[in-house]
């Protein structure tokens, strides 16, 4: 029958379905081999109860799901920032979303998409088609955007709230009616859909606006006639901007079709087929609910109920390292390529000669699909193995062709939609990445524990399966060995590899099956999700650039360090009265406490003075020695940590520098540096801060430096609610003049350095937890004094103490804390007592303080790529609250402009601060110019 009057057509959101049904459900994973299935199961209870509840004599007599196919459609040609801030798609979803297709499918309902158009288009044009035959249309979705289609026969059903939307409805939501919505959007832009909009203008406004004028386009022309200047300024400035949100937000009613509405038609759904899909799902309860209401008999599904990957952990096949398989031959590399397609995910592991990814080479590949088949796929194994003493550097035989695996793997490596899975996956991307591949998207185990378990353990593998799987892995030692004789991978004979890297691909994805559902148990998946894993690619970019360190200049440091400790020592001889290795904790302790009778010795287990930067920092008010050693140390340290060793650092490929960032290294959510570290260079001092000159631009380029001004402070103010600095920093003003002259009644314009300094000090001190002793020896001065300073800043700013308390009586119950982006950070040792009591809770205080502003930076450096893309720019790295980058010297002020931007609007649209987040900018030849 052709559709025309009587007839009534159903429209069913499938994203909308989607989305609900995953959001809506714990994540569940099938069975027989953990796929995940939670959306697809509340997708197909959703579609059971829409036939259910439509099954009346209003029934529809056509009915489709429409779904969006790709991200990439008409309007990214006209505006390629619509939807780019859109998160990505969860990583458990993706393989669900084919499975959607094949349910509606099962349940013999249409199933429509179109390649280069939105879901709202199809939907938009199937309306207006099926409006024009004089049917009737319920579009079964709460999308704003498609009230613009109600009326003349067209309404909406939020089936969720049971809720029709009609005219008045529109009109009760947008404050037009459905021919206006569209001006009224154009207007009022979209955060979510990256539509911009006219600035400053919301939803009431675009609609007095569009009321009082009729439509945008005689707005547009009379906006000189706009009384408010700032309204007026806007809508002629941006008129342009307007036009094309017009055009984003305006649903296609000519969309190009390749079928009909009689194509539409319902149809009872085949019990074999729709019965089969249910089973095939293992959807026990609702295969029987679907049978009895079918009348069928319901087919037999295995006798474990789903439960969870967790849960099903006892089922999985023993690690058996002897029963993987070694790949040799192309067929059987084949094999499992096809099995990974077919699965959607997979777990891999990289065997290579280094640590160090830059210098590394590839020796193999391990794969894992289901749990407990695993396979190795040896690539550059030498022969000879351990006990070549001559090292030939000839193959083994039985081995593939590297390049040949390379080029079957990429494909898959780089397919969007199939997951790779790995155990700190930034060391094998890199390593793929060193061989011209992209592997994304990725998970990664090693991050998901940390979302999890932050401050509670390590999460190392082997750490994870003892503790997850109660399994020890195979120890890297007892093909390796140790110390001068060890060897590297690529000299393992290839029959004791197999066993050691496949397991390692096995026990990830058992680690994988086991967290992904904790992150939903534990509500850290959106921490994981935005937080850690779109990290993992910025970062290992970031490790790949490297920045570049002049040699030279590390040298000449390096010998006027070594001239400046001689100086010291010579002056430290002359104030003890004799020669002594300054060097020597044991002599120099002689000095201080026996030769000199300084007081405050103690002596340790071995006999010896404790002789530490606290015990030297507290002497040094009362004698020169102490203080002298204390300079002679930090030279020390400075020359043997960084001028000497950052020399050995340099890769002599690059002539750069490449540390490694650590995402699990602090459980505040902090990043690490390492091999070498860069954070901990010392800025405080001269020498420290001269470092900074080694590190170099290239010709032609300029190293732009942008760091938050005291972001931890700010964050500070805004969680302990204190409107005396919220005031302030909202006034731009000098924060640290401020607390000295609310502390110490010292008028702004009368502050001396020395108060300002003081102030400084406790208000970082505070977030810290300082003590009055601690706040004494920063300040050398009395602890009666620091202590009083300290008990007259909570007099003033109470609201901090109040923040303190909550907060350490928060993790005593909850045995954590929160950053305000959801990271918890795990808080063990709170209940302890003695010494260990004060560092809990200071360890707890400032965790949310420290742990948001990490999150913040985070949150910049991730959407950094998007910003900086086409500028003719690279990040190379993070210290704390500062991002450094290499530019182009004709960009500089556009680099600025767009990591500035970025940064400062991180903490938004998910945590909205009550003050400013400022970031200063520097540039300059050197690292130390830029800072």
């Amino acid at each position: 029958m052709s559709f025309g009057k009587g007839h009534h057509l159903h429209l069913i959101d499938g994203s909308a379905f989607i989305f609900r049904a995953y959001h809506a459900l714990p994540p569940l994973t099938r069975k027989s081999d953990g796929l995940p299935i939670g959306a697809v199961a509340g997708f197909c209870n959703m579609l059971q109860r829409y036939i259910d509840d439509n099954a009346g004599p209003d029934a529809p007599t056509h009915v489709a799901v429409i779904f969006d196919k790709g991200s990439h459609t008409f309007r990214n040609d006209l505006y390629p920032e619509y939807k780019a801030n859109r998160e990505a798609m969860p990583e458990d979803l993706r393989p669900q979303m084919p499975l959607t297709r094949r349910a509606t499918e099962a349940f013999n309902i249409a199933c429509k998409e179109i390649e280069g158009y939105e879901a709202d288009d199809i939907i938009a044009t199937l309306s207006c088609q099926a409006r024009d035959a004089g049917g009737r249309v319920t579009i079964i979705s709460s999308d704003k955007d498609l009230m613009q289609l109600v009326g003349g026969g067209v309404e909406m059903l939020d089936a969720m709230k049971n809720k029709r939307i009609d005219v008045e409805g529109v009109e009760e939501k947008f404050g037009v009616g459905p021919d206006r919505v569209v001006d009224v959007q154009a207007l009022a832009g979209d955060s979510v859909d990256n539509v911009p909009g006219a600035p400053g203008i919301g939803i009431k406004t675009a609609a007095l606006l569009i009321n009082e004028y009729g439509d945008l386009d005689t707005l547009l022309e009379r906006a000189g006639e706009i009384k408010q200047p700032k309204r007026r300024e806007t809508l002629i400035e941006k008129a342009d901007q307007i036009r094309l949100s017009r055009q984003l937000v305006q649903l296609d009613c000519a969309t190009p079709l390749d079928f009909g509405l009689d194509d539409l038609e319902v149809r009872d759904a085949e019990p074999d087929v729709l019965l089969a899909f249910l089973a095939e799902m293992e959807f026990r309860t609702l295969t029987k609910r679907v049978a009895e209401a079918m009348d069928a008999e319901p087919p037999v599904i295995a006798d474990n109920p789903q439960q969870g990957a967790k849960e099903a952990a006892p089922e999985w096949p023993a690690i058996a390292p002897e029963s993987y398989e070694k790949v040799t031959d192309m067929a059987a590399l084949q094999v499992w390529i096809d099995r990974i397609m077919a699965r959607g995910y997979v777990a891999v592991d990289t065997e290579t000669t280094s640590l160090n990814e830059m210098q590394a080479d590839l020796v193999g590949i391990s794969l894992a699909v289901v749990p407990g088949q695993a396979c190795y796929i040896p690539l550059s194994h030498k022969e000879g193995g351990a006990d070549d003493l001559f090292g030939s550097d000839k193959l083994a035989e039985d081995q593939l062709g590297l390049e040949a695996v390379l080029a079957a793997l990429k494909p898959l490596l780089e397919d969007a939609s199939i997951l790779k899975i790995g155990q700190n996956m930034k060391y094998d991307a890199k390593i793929f990445a060193g061989h011209g591949i992209t592997v994304a998207p990725v998970d990664d185990t090693m991050l998901m524990s940390y979302a999890l378990n932050a401050g509670l353990h390590n999460h190392g593998m082997d750490t994870l399966a003892d503790r997850y799987l109660g399994h020890t892995p195979i120890p890297i030692k007892s093909l390796l060995g140790t110390g001068k004789s060890a060897i590297t991978f690529d000299r393992v004979p290839v029959d004791e590899a197999v066993g050691y890297a496949a397991e390692d691909a096995d026990i990830t994805l058992r680690l994988w099956h086991t967290f992904k559902p904790m992150l939903h148990r534990e509500a850290v998946t959106t921490v994981y999700e935005t937080l850690e894993r779109p990290l993992v690619p910025v970062l290992a970019q970031m490790e790949r650039n490297g920045i570049l360190v002049d040699r030279d200049v590390l040298s000449r440091m390096s010998n006027a360090f070594a001239q400046k400790m001689a100086g010291l020592e010579a002056e430290i001889h002359e104030l003890a009265g004799r020669s002594f290795n300054v060097g020597s904790p044991k002599q120099l302790g002689e000095i201080l406490f026996d030769e000199m009778a300084l007081e405050g010795g103690k002596k340790g287990k071995t006999g010896a003075y404790a002789t530490g930067a606290d015990v030297l920092e507290d002497l040094a008010t009362e004698h020169e020695l102490p203080a002298r050693v204390l300079d002679w140390r930090q030279l020390s340290k400075l020359k043997s940590t960084y001028t000497d060793a950052l020399q050995d650092h340099i890769d002599p490929d690059t002539g750069r520098v490449h540390t490694s960032y650590v995402q699990t290294g602090a459980s505040t959510g902090r990043l690490a540096s390492t091999d070498p570290n860069l954070q901990n260079i010392p800025v405080r001092t001269e020498e420290g801060r001269r470092i900074r000159e080694a590190f170099i631009a290239p010709e032609g380029r300029t190293l732009v430096s942008l760091d938050y001004s005291q972001i931890e402070l700010r964050i500070l103010a805004h969680v302990a609610d204190i409107a005396a600095l919220k005031d302030a920093f909202r006034d731009g003003q000098d924060i640290h003049a401020m607390t000295a002259s609310e502390m110490f009644d010292v008028p702004m314009d009368e502050m001396t350095p020395e108060v300002r300094r003081r102030a400084k000090a406790i208000n970082f001190g505070v977030i810290y937890g300082i003590s009055g002793f601690g706040l004494a020896r920063n300040l050398r001065i009395p602890r009666a004094e620091a202590q009083g300073f300290i008990d007259r800043y909570f007099e003033r700013f109470p609201g901090i103490r109040t923040y303190m308390d909550a907060t350490v009586e928060y993790a005593k119950e909850h045995g954590h804390v929160q950053t305000l982006f959801g990271r918890k950070i795990h808080t063990p040792e709170i209940a302890a007592k003695g010494p260990r009591a004060g560092f809990a809770k200071r360890a707890a205080i400032n965790a949310p303080i420290q742990g948001t502003a990490a999150d913040v930076i985070r949150r910049a450096m991730i959407r950094m790529p998007a910003a900086i893309a086409g500028l003719p720019c690279r990040m190379l790295l993070q210290v704390h609250d500062e991002l450094l980058f290499e530019v182009d010297k004709g960009a500089v002020d556009d680099v600025i402009a767009a990591a500035r931007e970025v940064m400062e609007g991180a903490s938004d649209p998910a945590v909205r601060l009550d003050v400013p987040l400022i970031v200063d900018a520097g540039q300059g030849a050197n690292w130390a110019e830029a800072h």
